[in-house]
């Protein structure tokens, strides 16, 4: 059973940096992709970056730029540096594994809070 476990949340002022990782385990993960997804207030999820297997790297609209997902296979970990952070950034932040025929994996989160 694929298991996605996020950390690196927290609080930041705008215009800070926070790195996020997710370790995923249960899994081969050479399949599919992996990515980061963002809750925030009131909106409905929306997808932040998307890496799949040939580390070829998609990004939502909002982040513009300002985002930087990377993996490491070997270590079956991914990770979203986020430099310029804003207040309209602060949400939960869910790790993403999908697979063909099999769908989505979700972690349980973690909050990133976007403040002065």
């Amino acid at each position: 059973q694929v298991q996605l476990v996020e950390s690196g949340g927290g609080s930041v002022q705008p215009g800070g940096s926070l790195r996020l990782t997710c370790v995923a385990s249960g899994g081969r993960f050479n399949v599919g992709h992996m990515g980061w997804y963002r809750q925030c207030p009131g909106k409905e999820r929306e997808v932040v970056a998307i890496i799949d297997s040939s580390d070829t790297a998609n990004y939502g609209e909002s982040v513009g730029g300002r985002f930087t997902v990377s993996r490491d296979k070997a270590k079956n970990t991914i990770y979203l540096q986020m430099n310029g952070l804003l207040p309209e950034d602060t949400g939960v932040y869910y790790c993403n594994y999908w697979r063909p025929a099999v769908g989505s994996s979700w972690g349980q989160g973690t909050q990133v809070t976007v403040s002065v």
